[in-house]
């Protein structure tokens, strides 16, 4: 790039930098030289930086990676020693306290010594001007580098449009601005990137490129292989899905299945062949079925419902046992299994005696009322046996919600 001193001089940009430049930390990653580069800066300092720049030292500033970044004043923070001199193009944008800029890296540099007296941050550097360079050994490290971003080119398709028309230009007379095109476009640690900027050998910088161009292609073949193993596992997965979708339809359209809805209806109606219900309960019953057919299976209703009829079917109804209703029988158990009690024992055999005489056992509940370990259990045994019919016993102790005995609604 040349700049023009008057109208019949023109002058490398290269020889205009100057020895003190202004230097802005960087905090992502560093800026190469020769490439065109847009920046953004936010704080007061930066902003003030950009203006002395250009008002100062013909637009070029100093750009260098943050080693040990200080939070409270970047312009404090521990710098490399190495950066990138750059001449602003353009400020696109300028705000109250932020700056956005196209910047041209001209050069690296090193840094000699700190200027003192300035009230920003301002070194005196020692400029890196690299000549062409065209040595056979170069020429093959060219060659390495481009065979290499053409393999990346097959597995990273993100990389792809980036470099096709880098490496199409590439040009053996100017191996230093192919070399810091690739680097600036590498998607390396921040790290890694400084040390290649600071590499002045440019046989070095090349062997240093290629090898992170090996470990950036072992990466993309690494990432290809792991989005082609889940798109490999999930295709299997919607191939298998549409599949047995296709299947169950076949099978319905020739008869032999019926699908998921009707088959849960006809489940609970051959259930309900096999008990004996009230009419009370199959007019329950068959109104849930009515809605079952009509409801969509992925409704919440629909899975109520389903429940609840379900759970109708599942009692044992029509299943009685046998009461043995035995006056003497049961004077017998219960003295044999308590002593005294006679008022208890003669209020069940009252009990007994009424069943007998009306044939159903309509009226009040026995109670039994009394502290812990005076026999109530035993005496409910002591009936059951007499009657012949199963004894279950359960504790209501601590409860104090009546749905935990009887069951909630079944809107629960």
């Amino acid at each position: 790039m040349t700049t023009s001193h008057n109208s019949t001089d023109l002058v490398n940009i290269r020889d205009l930098l100057p020895e003190d430049i202004p230097i802005l930390p960087l905090v992502i990653r560093p800026i190469f030289p020769n490439i065109l580069t847009p920046i953004a800066f936010t704080g007061e300092d930066f902003l003030q930086a950009i203006k002395d720049a250009e008002e100062h030292y013909n637009g070029f500033i100093g750009l260098v990676f943050v080693k040990d970044i200080d939070d409270n004043d970047y312009f404090n923070s521990n710098l490399y020693d190495v950066g990138t001199v750059v001449k602003i193009n353009k400020v696109t944008s300028i705000s109250q306290d932020s700056v956005q800029a196209i910047v041209f890296g001209v050069e690296r540099f090193k840094k000699k010594k700190v200027v003192p007296g300035n009230s920003r941050l301002c070194w005196k550097v020692k400029y890196n001007k690299e000549t062409s360079d065209s040595s056979i050994e170069l020429k093959a490290y060219m060659l390495a580098i481009m065979t290499s971003l053409k393999e990346i080119f097959e597995v990273n398709p993100i990389l792809k449009e980036e470099l096709k028309l880098l490496v199409s230009q590439a040009s053996y007379d100017h191996p230093s601005i192919f070399i810091d095109f690739v680097s600036s476009m590498l998607k390396a640690e921040a790290k890694d990137l400084q040390e290649l900027l600071e590499e002045f050998n440019i046989n070095n910088r090349s062997q240093r490129l290629l090898t992170m161009l090996k470990k950036e292609l072992e990466i993309s073949q690494l990432q290809a292989k792991i989005s082609k193993q889940i798109e490999d596992k999930v295709s299997k997965q919607q191939k298998e899905y549409f599949l047995r979708e296709q299947l169950k339809l076949i099978k319905q359209e020739l008869g032999l299945e019926k699908d998921e809805k009707s088959a849960v209806v006809d489940k609970i109606v051959d259930k309900i062949n096999h008990i004996h219900l009230s009419p009370e309960a199959e007019k329950i019953v068959n109104e849930q079925l009515e809605k079952l057919s009509i409801l969509d299976q992925g409704s919440p209703e629909y899975h109520v419902a389903r429940t609840y009829v379900e759970s109708i079917v599942e009692l044992p109804w029509g299943v009685f046992s046998k009461d043995r209703l035995d006056i003497k029988k049961s004077k017998m158990i219960l003295d044999r299994d308590h002593y005294g009690l006679e008022d208890i024992k003669n209020s069940i055999l009252e009990f007994v005696s009424t069943v007998i005489k009306t044939g159903n056992v309509n009226g009040s509940i026995l109670c039994l009322v009394g502290p812990p370990g005076v026999g109530k259990t035993s005496i409910g045994k002591s009936i059951a046996e007499s009657l012949n019919r199963q004894f279950y016993r359960f504790s209501v102790g601590g409860m104090v919600d009546e749905a935990e005995i009887k069951g909630h609604r079944r809107t629960y």
